[in-house]
């Protein structure tokens, strides 16, 4: 654990981080620019945070507004890190009717998921302000999202350019982009914050603050947490202790899944976060010596008590092959009680299973932890975020693995990227008049790629049930 702490201590120092990608890792600089290395990183924080507050003014004071007037709704196209956690931040300090603006996101390339959220906003359009978030302006996720919004915004005869923001890497080709084509802003991303990591940047605090949120409070919140948690004294340390509680889980190899059970709706997007940060972070094939260990976490859950009646009874009595991690809520609500039977709430159910169902997995054998945390707001959320990202960098040294890169992620995208250009040739050999009617195995071996059959088939399927190409009689050819 020395190591660890020494380890996260160079960290913050700017030391190089993740030696896979040769960069700082500074995400604990956002919300304390003082630690920066360097009088130019700190500044660029500093004066971005100015930059997110006067935007969001002049959006709020309808000094910057719509085709149709002052702005209402904020649509985020991103995907992963660029998405899920201003999704979380959103949903979890919502201010049901006193948020100044209403959220909306394009968070995948799934076309039915994209016309959701569009028809959600048809007639709304131009009182919409789209952020779209790529660090490297080349996600083709985001890209995908922000043409196909771009084309409904052009299709209801308003400028896209208008209701444009962007949050990217300074010379990407979102920012030459939206620069081209004269959107209203950009704001930075650092090559030195990872998109999990990335919540406490623009990437989240622009949407918060227009959303109406109180971003100074949720800095604070990590703020302070970061300092408690920069102690080398375990036994103030809570993501030390954190760690520890899960390399113990854990056997130190990922021998168990983590089951992260909020009671309190407004965190049941929590785990969903936490999948990322955790499981991008922590599951790795190599250790920083390039061994084979094969390491990670696997993150699921819900919110209770609907889980109670969902897999707690597996949880107590199936296979053990996990830990809970509950995160407990004291306050109930704004306002005065309601009392469901004489002197007991709602609330008061909700803590009792809680508590029931700890004390069950208990009486099993069944190991959990408990955070406890007075009321959800916006520096409750900052504090959580920070607690689990450093508990996640504690655990990845302990484990001697890069928790700041993703050659997986990496891995899959060029994957992708091979289907669509062997799609390209399916398509160009369906054309030629001769090839009419072909099946898979007649493409494959025509475009002299006999080990691609599967993936052959699957395009071509895909393509027949979207009126691209025809499909014969059976199933069997396609032309």
């Amino acid at each position: 654990m020395e190591k660890a702490f020494g380890a996260m201590d160079s960290l913050e120092k700017g030391a190089i981080a993740n030696p896979d990608e040769k960069r700082m890792v500074g995400h604990y600089w956002l919300r304390n620019p003082s630690l920066s290395p360097t009088a130019e990183i700190r500044r660029a924080i500093e004066e971005t945070i100015t930059q997110i507050k006067c935007f969001a003014q002049e959006i709020h004071t309808d000094n910057v507004k719509g085709s149709g007037g002052m702005f209402q709704n904020i649509l985020v196209i991103g995907i992963g890190g660029s998405a899920l956690g201003p999704q979380f931040v959103s949903a979890a300090c919502a201010q049901p009717g006193n948020d100044k603006m209403k959220c909306y996101f394009v968070d995948n390339t799934d076309p039915d998921g994209i016309d959701k959220v569009l028809a959600a906003l048809r007639n709304q359009l131009d009182r919409t302000l789209c952020i779209v978030t790529s660090k490297s302006g080349g996600t083709k996720e985001t890209r995908n999202g922000m043409l196909e919004t771009e084309t409904a915004y052009k299709a209801a005869g308003l400028d896209f350019a208008r209701h444009a923001v962007a949050v990217t890497g300074e010379g990407s080709e979102l920012d030459n982009y939206a620069k081209k084509n004269s959107w209203l802003r950009c704001f930075p991303m650092w090559d030195w914050v990872g998109g999990r990591t990335s919540v406490t940047s623009a990437v989240g605090l622009l949407p918060a603050a227009l959303q109406g949120l109180d971003i100074d409070a949720l800095l604070a919140g990590a703020r302070e947490c970061d300092v408690l948690t920069r102690a080398h004294d375990i036994t103030l340390n809570p993501a030390a202790r954190m760690a520890l509680m899960w390399y113990y889980a854990e056997d130190g190899r990922g021998a168990k899944d983590m089951v992260v059970l909020p009671y309190k709706d407004r965190l049941e997007l929590f785990s969903r976060y936490l999948q990322q940060l955790i499981m991008e972070s922590l599951g790795k094939e190599k250790d920083l010596n390039g061994k084979v260990v094969h390491q990670g976490m696997a993150v699921y859950g819900n919110k209770g008590s609907t889980d109670q009646h969902a897999y707690v009874q597996q949880l107590r009595e199936g296979v053990h092959n996990f830990f809970v991690t509950f995160i407990r809520v004291l306050k109930d609500r704004s306002g005065e009680p309601y009392f469901v039977e004489p002197n007991v709430t709602s609330g008061d159910y909700l803590d009792g299973f809680y508590q029931g169902t700890r004390q069950a997995l208990y009486e099993n054998g069944r190991e959990s932890m408990t955070l406890t945390i007075d009321a959800v707001s916006p520096k409750s959320v900052g504090l959580l975020i920070a607690l689990f990202e450093r508990a996640v960098g504690f655990y990845a040294s302990l484990v001697h693995i890069n928790a700041y890169n993703q050659p997986g992620v990496e891995a899959g995208k060029k994957a992708a990227g091979t289907v669509i250009s062997l799609q390209e040739k399916v398509l160009r050999y369906l054309q030629t008049p001769k090839e009419k009617n072909s099946s898979p195995e007649q493409i494959a071996a025509g475009l002299n790629l006999p080990d691609e059959m599967e993936t052959i088939l699957h395009i071509c399927e895909h393509l027949a049930a979207n009126a691209r190409i025809n499909q014969g009689s059976g199933g069997t050819y396609f032309y």
